[in-house]
């Protein structure tokens, strides 16, 4: 009996692949204890993941850009072991910030046809140029690479260890605090309100345009009271667990390999040789 218990966790546990999700809230924290460079020191990991930010922000080359977006990838889904499709969601919504933060740059209105490409819609003119084009295309680049390198560290590092290294940091004790508890707290909200919005679909809560704004209304009410309670009811459970002010987190002892500073100082290299060829 208990041989045939074991080997059923053990089926269950081959099975529990890493694109299983356990909410929509908590699937980064999921995807980064499940990333197969998980094992890899926290601090090595943020502070290469930040220096390969700041070389994107710094150099300016969209070479370099395409260079850091390939290789982030290439750990992420290659050494992590993430699926491609659960990389692509998770870079959906920065994806779409970048491209509508951005397309002002390269498109813009105006009465006149001017530039040199236009389009007249009557009323207006969109125009805009190949410099404007090409001002756009490479801002995209260069903030995609530096959203893939921190994407990188968050898919690979649970929030947890990067906390701790913020710590080592010197960064004041009451902005760890408060940043863990928000970030939890995040989470939370959402389950909740994902939990809320299914009630009211199953109640055809929104059938039609009215009926969706009215549902809209009573859900945002509901989740302020919900977040009110919650946070009463997670205090309390903090306080009855001796909560002082400050979390204690038991970390792990990683170790940095010589192999993988070295292979992160070569990239650094790489990526200023490519910025001084290309500039």
């Amino acid at each position: 009996m208990e041989k045939h218990i074991i080997s059923k966790n053990r089926e269950h546990h081959k099975h529990h692949k890493i694109g299983h999700k356990h909410g929509e809230g908590s699937c980064i924290d999921f995807y980064a204890y499940n990333s197969g460079i998980r094992h890899w020191n926290p601090t090595f990991k943020v502070s290469f993941s930040a220096l390969t930010l700041i070389l994107c922000i710094a150099l300016n080359n969209p070479y370099v850009s395409i260079a850091v977006i390939v290789s982030m990838a290439y750990l992420t889904i290659v050494k992590g072991g993430l699926p491609v499709l659960s990389y692509l969601s998770v870079l959906t919504i920065p994806i779409t910030f970048i491209l509508l933060g951005t397309v002002t740059i390269g498109i813009d209105l105006s009465t006149q046809p001017i530039g040199q490409y236009n389009l007249n819609l009557g009323l207006f003119y969109i125009f805009t140029s190949e410099k404007s084009l090409k001002i756009m295309c490479f801002l995209i680049l260069k903030v995609f690479a530096a959203i893939s390198s921190m994407e990188m560290m968050a898919l690979s590092t649970p929030s947890t260890e990067i906390i701790c290294v913020i710590e080592r940091a010197h960064v004041p004790k009451l902005f760890i605090e408060l940043m863990m508890m928000t970030y939890r707290y995040i989470f939370i909200l959402i389950d909740v309100n994902i939990n809320i919005r299914n009630s009211a679909d199953s109640r055809l809560g929104f059938c039609d345009l009215k009926t969706s704004w009215s549902t809209f209304g009573k859900v945002a009410s509901n989740m302020l009271i919900v977040s009110m309670k919650k946070s009463n009811a997670y205090y309390d459970a903090m306080e009855s667990r001796c909560y002082d002010g400050e979390f204690m987190i038991l970390e792990e002892t990683q170790n940095v390999s010589a192999k993988q500073v070295i292979a992160a100082m070569i990239f650094i290299f790489f990526l200023l040789v490519l910025w001084y060829i290309t500039q």
